[in-house]
């Protein structure tokens, strides 16, 4: 069948595949680096106890079979070495089923680390990764040209992902329809990046005029990436400039990344095919298959986006093969931070000396400046976030933190940027409070060299001693 490959899109599978095996590498990079302070054996949400209350059709993994810290560890850089060979071109070097079975390893590997992840991977990127991973199965390699009905595809996720941003955008906070909310966004956003205070400062006419930039780019754009060529490259080399906006204003783990990946796979880039033979029946076969099965699995992320009641992130299936997605639909006015301090002090009172704990991305001391992490992901800090939202949030988990500091636990004490206490001296106490952070104005930033100005709020936590922690858990 002629109709079922389009050879002049071999160089952007190519460049796809290569750039998706780096974003599985970063997703398994963290999940080896952070696991068990997170939902280890002794982590804040463990995995085992997961598994003894969800059955494994709901959350299909490996994990349902046995799990030990060391299983995860290995099994997530397994995944980092699979990865590894994928942007080395490994998959060219096999026949085309065993290029399909090496694509499906990081899928499945991942799919198994996501559906025990809990708090930590309830987030649109990890969707977003385990559909685009799961449709680059089917590309195929060197020995055939890609089927188009793959490109199509994975032309409907970026459609989805843009358009139902831009929807969920329009449908949710006024400020987007205003052209209001970038006078709040780079500030209040989750994680903010080292260039994240310059961009907040920009005049407010040219926040209006990005805001009716990404309204175009989000609800008008994405039709164009179903017209012929080169309206089609044009349109995904918008969304791709677009992205990587987003990326010098903020830390937004690969969500940004992912979507840059997809819009290459749209791009036909001007070189002369190679010669390739046609693809086998076999090939054929299955790829129409599986297209069939997710056109139909289409249908609730479809009714999703025309819905008045639009969800965004939201998983319609235990595998994540076809998802919604969308991001800030409201924008907070205030950011607030929840600062954790320790007191060595053996009774706590308002003179002692608390001590701060620093992390790696969110923000704390006023003069620390934001860096840049993003695509790699600080789960901890983004859900620190959240809890600064409400702590209904971090009800699950922030205890288990706590506790974990006064131990001065070795695995949580990495995922900050700093300890206060040394090694072998754990705080007595500790405690969490609320503060309102804002950047500082230009005057105010050359004459304290801090970027955030924090005015104290209220108590978050009172402070709290180990054996008090273990009778509330």
């Amino acid at each position: 069948m002629q109709w079922f490959v389009a050879p002049d899109y071999w160089l952007s599978r190519l460049v796809f595949q290569r750039a998706l095996a780096v974003v599985y590498l970063v997703a398994f990079l963290g999940a080896a680096l952070q696991f068990r302070a997170l939902i280890g054996e002794r982590g804040m949400l463990p995995v085992p106890r997961f598994l003894a209350r969800v059955a494994f059709r709901d959350a299909p993994s490996v994990f349902h079979l046995r799990y030990s810290d060391r299983l995860f560890a290995a099994w997530a850089w397994a995944g980092c070495a699979v990865s590894v060979a994928l942007i080395a071109g490994l998959d060219q070097r096999l026949p085309l089923w065993g290029a399909m079975v090496l694509w499906l390893m990081p899928w499945a590997m991942y799919l198994s680390i996501v559906n025990v992840g809990q708090t930590w991977y309830a987030f649109g990127w990890e969707s977003l990764l385990l559909e685009v991973g799961f449709l680059a199965v089917f590309l195929g390699n060197d020995e055939v040209a890609p089927p188009v009905v793959v490109l199509f595809l994975l032309r409907w996720v970026l459609f989805r992902v843009e358009f139902g941003a831009g929807l969920i955008k329009m449908r949710g906070d006024s400020c987007w329809r205003k052209l209001t909310c970038l006078d709040y966004h780079h500030e209040t956003q989750p994680m903010p990046g080292p260039l994240s205070w310059f961009f907040h400062h920009l005049p407010k006419p040219f926040h209006r005029a990005e805001v009716a930039a990404n309204h175009f780019t989000q609800l008008v754009v994405p039709v164009l990436l179903f017209t012929p060529q080169p309206i089609a490259t044009a349109a995904a080399s918008l969304m791709a400039f677009t992205q990587l906006w987003l990326v010098l204003s903020g830390n937004f783990s690969w969500l940004n990344w992912t979507t840059i990946v997809l819009a290459l796979s749209a791009i036909e880039f001007p070189t002369t095919p190679p010669h390739v033979a046609g693809p086998p029946l076999w090939y054929e076969i299955v790829v129409l298959a599986v297209a069939a099965g997710l056109v139909a699995l289409s249908y609730r992320p479809a009714r999703n986006l025309i819905s008045r009641r639009q969800v965004m992130n939201r998983s319609f299936d235990p595998l994540h093969l076809v998802n919604t997605y969308g991001a800030f639909g409201s924008v907070s006015r205030v950011r607030h931070e929840v600062v954790v301090e320790g007191t060595a002090d053996p009774v706590p009172r308002e003179d002692s000396e608390w001590k701060e704990y620093e992390f790696k991305g969110k923000p704390g001391d006023p003069r620390h400046w934001p860096r840049q992490y993003a695509p790699y992901h600080l789960r901890l800090d983004w859900l620190m976030w959240f809890a600064a939202l409400s702590p209904a949030y971090a009800a699950s988990w922030f205890t288990g933190l706590v506790e974990r500091l006064l131990e001065n636990d070795r695995d949580t004490l990495r995922l900050l940027r700093r300890c206060p206490f040394p090694a072998d001296a754990p705080p007595r106490y500790v405690r969490a409070r609320l503060y309102r952070y804002r950047y500082t104005t230009w005057h105010e930033l050359r004459e304290t060299g801090a970027c955030w100005h924090r005015t104290y709020v209220r108590e978050f936590l009172p402070p709290m001693r180990l054996e008090w922690v273990d009778q509330s858990r």
